[in-house]
């Protein structure tokens, strides 16, 4: 089946930001501790060329740290609610399956 041709105006209704944003979201936990902590240095450096103190350098360099944990608990916190909504499927509880495996190993005991 052919799709229809969309209409200038169902093209712009779609969010055009919408992958970007998606492809942001999808970079590895480790590759954006490592940007966070390199745009604080940034930071810092120029901090430290406008003021001409050197200690400017480690508020950014603090900044960037900062970033990276608070990017490592956003991660954490996404995957805790991925992880309740898979717990409260049936086929990934865990007591049901403990209580259905000792059924089983009783009912082999007794033939």
């Amino acid at each position: 089946m052919a799709e229809t041709p969309k209409t200038p105006d169902e093209e712009s209704e779609k969010p055009r930001l919408k992958p970007i944003i998606e492809g942001a979201e999808s970079l590895s936990l480790g590759i954006s501790i490592v940007v966070a902590v390199l745009i604080g240095v940034g930071i810092g450096l120029g901090l430290k060329h406008l003021t001409g103190h050197t200690w400017t350098l480690w508020i950014g360099v603090f900044l960037g740290i900062a970033a990276a944990i608070l990017n490592i608990y956003k991660a954490y916190s996404k995957q805790y609610k991925v992880f309740e909504e898979l717990s409260k499927e049936r086929r990934y509880r865990v007591k049901e399956h403990l209580e259905d495996d000792e059924d089983e190993d009783e009912s082999a005991k007794n033939y």
